[in-house]
């Protein structure tokens, strides 16, 4: 299963929602790939999302719990390609970007959460 929510400290809204992010199938080794596995939170991006049980590793962006209806932080997904572009990427998917670039250390290290 992705690990990435175990990368981070982050305080989530809900006591639901920490129990579906930390949720750890016995069978399926990719959160994508778990049909009970509903909810994604990505690190990198400080984004939830409804994951797409399509095949992929795709989810939609939530900007509300779908538990207790909390506003979840704005996606900052534009903010993270706009950085590595400043910084000379063109296809951070393609690239070798730097290390914090890979979590969300680089927007804790900028907000002094890290």
């Amino acid at each position: 299963m992705s690990l990435e929510w175990q990368m981070s400290d982050k305080q989530h809204c809900c006591e639901q929602m920490v129990e579906s992010l930390k949720f750890d199938c016995s069978q399926h080794a990719d959160a994508f790939e778990c049909p009970d596995t509903l909810v994604y939170y990505s690190d990198r991006f400080d984004e939830y999302g409804l994951i797409v049980h399509d095949g992929g590793a795709s989810y939609v962006s939530i900007s509300h719990c779908p538990w207790c209806g909390d506003k979840l932080p704005e996606s900052r997904r534009d903010e993270w390609f706009g950085r590595l572009e400043a910084l000379g990427f063109i296809n951070p998917a393609e690239e070798n970007i730097p290390d914090e670039f890979q979590t969300g250390e680089w927007h804790r290290q900028e907000s002094g959460e890290g």
